[in-house]
């Protein structure tokens, strides 16, 4: 029996197995590289596949650069019209009203007749008056009678030298009676002509503060009665007040009286109105710091009524070179006014800015911007400093948009494009 058998078996199953296991090492040695370069590309795949929607949700934000137009910037100030000239009627004789010619509120001219008063008792004394210039006529031409007779007497010595000159004196004496009665006479004939009262200057009467049957009284100043007042209403005043930097501004520009100046009402969204500079007074009022001015204005057909609100503007500057954005456009960061621009790489960035007015519906800006930034119109609400965004370019045009309501405060001022 050989014992050894199966141990030999053995060995040769051995011998067999090494070479087998040595072909798969060598064979998975030999695939290490292929499963690298395939997880590699899943990998990349995976990354790509992971950057394509995060490009996809970056945020779209409009941007433009800034208009870049001539404009005239303007002060503004805010006034009321006021008559050229307003006269208080009075009585200058006193009597009874007996009649009005005008209805309140009518537009009189010089000259035109508003109230009678009883001319009766003032055409009495008046009569009287002439009766005292006959009278002196007479004694005049008595006395001159009686001189004449002396001098052709005098040359026989028939009448004194004395007489003569008795005689002559008398004569001086009738002439001043005379000129004493007729000076009676007229002021006599002032007192009927005054019985009717007639409007002093052109405009519009307002309402009759006295009516027919009433006594009047004649007094100097304003004493006597009050019969209804006149504004004149062609050429009209805009009187408005100015703090004292915009009085200094209007000084280092050179503009003085005279400067075209444009109006608008209330209800107007358009300067319609113009006029120009008329008076500034002669100091600053040295409790509000404030300087009275004011403008003249043409009103043929009377539609500017004193009393009436409204906002000049008074260009002190010309016209300048501005960069303007949307108004919408500008952010707030504290107390500072900044707009948001896109640099080249995409990145989102605040630049403080100084603020000008609007003009039409754009913010003219002083300063911090340049032509060449891409500021963001839209999508603001999206995009903030620091982030990244994709953008689509658009061009910055001037919108049709009303001005704004007038207010009782005094504003900063405004601008306009240059014409």
């Amino acid at each position: 029996m050989n014992i050894h058998a199966p141990i030999e078996t053995q060995s040769r199953t051995s011998r067999a197995t090494k070479p087998r296991r040595s072909r798969l090492r060598h064979l998975a040695w030999l695939a290490l590289p292929i499963v690298g370069i395939g997880m590699a590309y899943v990998l990349t795949e995976g990354r790509e596949a992971a950057m394509a929607p995060a490009a996809a949700h970056m945020p779209v934000v409009t941007v433009a650069a800034p208009l870049q137009r001539e404009i005239t910037e303007w002060d503004t100030f805010v006034g009321r019209f006021e008559a050229s000239r307003s006269v208080e009627v009075r009585p200058r004789v006193s009597g009874q009203i007996t009649a009005l010619h005008f209805t309140d509120g009518q537009i009189v001219q010089k000259g035109d007749p508003l109230f009678t008063i009883d001319p009766r008792p003032f055409q009495a004394a008046l009569a009287e008056a002439e009766a005292s210039v006959a009278a002196a006529e007479s004694d005049l031409e008595l006395a001159q009678t009686n001189l004449d007779r002396a001098m052709r007497l005098i040359s026989s010595h028939a009448v004194s030298q004395s007489e003569v000159d008795r005689l002559a004196a008398e004569v001086k004496v009738a002439k001043a009676a005379l000129a004493g009665a007729r000076a009676e006479v007229r002021a006599r004939q002032l007192d009927v002509d005054f019985t009717t009262v007639k409007a002093p200057i052109s405009g519009r009467v307002s309402d009759r503060r006295v009516d027919a049957g009433n006594l009047v009284t004649a007094s100097s100043g304003a004493e006597g009665t009050l019969l209804t007042t006149i504004n004149a209403l062609d050429p009209i005043y805009f009187s408005f007040t100015g703090s004292e930097a915009l009085f200094l501004k209007a000084k280092r520009h050179s503009a003085a009286e005279g400067a075209p100046v444009e109006i608008r009402l209330q209800d107007e969204t358009g300067y319609g109105w113009t006029g120009k500079l008329d008076f500034i007074d002669n100091g600053l009022d040295r409790h509000s710091g404030t300087i009275r001015a004011r403008a003249v204005l043409d009103n043929p057909d009377l539609f500017l009524t004193p009393g009436m609100f409204g906002q000049m503007r008074l260009s002190t500057s010309g016209s300048t070179m501005a960069l303007l954005v949307p108004d919408t456009a500008v952010q707030t960061d504290q107390t500072e006014k900044a707009l948001l621009v896109v640099q080249t790489d995409g990145t989102v960035a605040g630049k403080p800015v100084v603020l000008g007015p609007v003009v039409d519906g754009l913010r003219v800006i002083r300063s911090g911007l340049a032509p060449t930034d891409r500021v963001v119109i839209s999508g603001t609400q999206m995009a903030f400093p620091g982030s990244h965004v994709q953008t689509q370019v658009a061009e910055i045009a001037p919108l049709d948009r009303p001005s704004a309501p007038l207010s009782t405060m005094a504003l900063a001022g405004e601008a306009t494009f240059a014409r």
